[in-house]
């Protein structure tokens, strides 16, 4: 199978390097990437929002399997042009990608499906944000209805910042505040079958402790060593099957990668969002522990026949990755800086730990920063203590000028404190 991967950031090199080693796949090919999927896949330059560009390239390449990782190109209908061209595609319609796009729209399909969730509020006038805040109180939780690359949403107990970032955006969803340890569930569907995967959980602060600003992720861990047991199961009858069936009953079948941000409350399991999409850095804690071969699984859910694959099998292995983020990040990154060491983790660390490029960018013989996430380092273990000894010593070997890791990735659940 000839595969294109659509994307450039350390999800689309997770994916590249599973599709890498799938013996099903004899060419991989990734637009735009970036310096380390260039090492699995040949790289070719694409505007990834331009729908009729990437059907063009897909053609002229014979790929057999389209995959579009971000977002963004989903809700902007790319996947459609795809189809259109006769390619299987892995990823929702524009239609679809909505569950993604639109809170609001979210929140709909979630009241239809009786989907557990917070309760809110869509607000697009300054009274009616004052309504939804006073009626909730603190903390607040403001959520910008569009697409904000993982940093549309405040939560904050200080009435005057929900407020400004409430006034911010277009339209807005106020909700209430959900207590609980947050877990991320990702689902592989084609419409109809949903096929879960291994959870994770990742941290979306900057700093230590769950201090500073919201970041897009600064790292994950899987499996959850504290979670029930029955926590996908209730989640695939209560979440994932009654979304994709009412998003059917609508007529705008969901196909692709479905992926339910929870909380686990004291009254039980309550969606905070979907994604229409792999997450990061979630996946690639994910894809380190999946033993299934992935382009058969996500042929299977752009082709509609996901009824036909075999039950998933898991590596017994945790897995933990640790994000590099450059000087100033989440505010405006400083980039051009040389990465060093990534030949040391490659000779010292291999094959338990790894390095996955997110924003970076080859300039000469250098590999330097080219984005806020610049590298993704993954480590898998026999448990989630020895799977984050590797990835912090591979962290270690990594030079960055000015950057920033968390140190506590993955420390509670390893101690037992979930």
């Amino acid at each position: 199978m000839k595969v294109l991967v659509i994307g450039g950031g350390a999800r689309e090199h997770a994916l590249c390097r599973s599709l890498s080693l799938d013996p099903d796949v004899t060419a991989l090919h990734c637009a735009p990437g970036n310096a380390g999927i260039a090492e699995v896949a040949e790289l070719h330059p694409v505007d990834q929002m331009d729908g009729d560009a990437v059907a063009r390239l897909a053609v002229e390449l014979g790929s057999e399997l389209v995959v579009v990782g971000p977002e963004a190109p989903l809700v902007a209908g790319v996947a459609d042009a795809v189809r259109a061209a006769g390619i299987p595609c892995f990823g929702p319609s524009k239609e679809a990608a909505q569950l993604e796009g639109s809170k609001a729209f979210a929140k709909d399909v979630m009241a239809a499906a009786s989907v557990p969730t917070a309760r809110s509020y869509v607000c697009t006038t300054p009274a009616e944000i004052d309504e939804a805040l006073d009626a909730f109180g603190a903390p607040y939780v403001v959520k910008d209805d569009g697409l904000a690359a993982g940093k549309g949403v405040v939560v904050t107990d200080d009435l005057a910042a929900a407020r400004a970032h409430a006034l911010a955006c277009e339209r807005v969803v106020i909700e209430e505040f959900l207590d609980g340890p947050e877990v991320s569930l990702f689902a592989i569907t084609d419409g109809v079958t949903v096929l879960p995967l291994q959870p994770a959980q990742d941290f979306k602060r900057a700093l230590d402790g769950d201090e500073g600003p919201n970041t897009g992720g600064m790292g994950a861990y899987s499996p959850l060593p504290w979670a029930d047991p029955k926590l996908v199961d209730e989640v695939m009858e209560s979440v994932l099957q009654p979304t994709v069936d009412e998003l059917r009953r609508r007529g705008t079948p969901f196909s692709g990668l479905l992926y339910a941000g929870l909380a686990i409350t004291s009254r039980g399991v309550r969606v905070i969002e979907f994604n229409a999409r792999f997450g990061d850095p979630e996946t690639q804690v994910v894809l380190a522990r999946l033993q299934t071969p992935l382009a058969g699984v996500l042929f299977h859910s752009a082709n509609g026949t996901l009824d036909v694959q075999a039950p998933l099998t898991w590596r017994d292995d945790a897995a933990v990755t640790v994000v590099i983020a450059s000087h100033n990040y989440p505010a405006t990154p400083r980039t051009g800086d040389p990465i060093e060491g990534l030949a040391e983790v490659v000779a010292q660390d291999a094959p338990t730990a790894y390095v996955l490029h997110a924003g970076t960018r080859r300039d000469g013989g250098a590999v330097v920063s080219a984005g806020g996430r610049v590298l993704s380092v993954t480590a898998t273990g026999q448990d989630l203590t020895q799977a984050r000894e590797r990835a912090y010593a591979a962290v270690g070997r990594i030079r960055l000028d000015g950057s920033q890791h968390r140190t506590d990735i993955a420390r509670e659940a390893a101690e037992g404190r979930g």
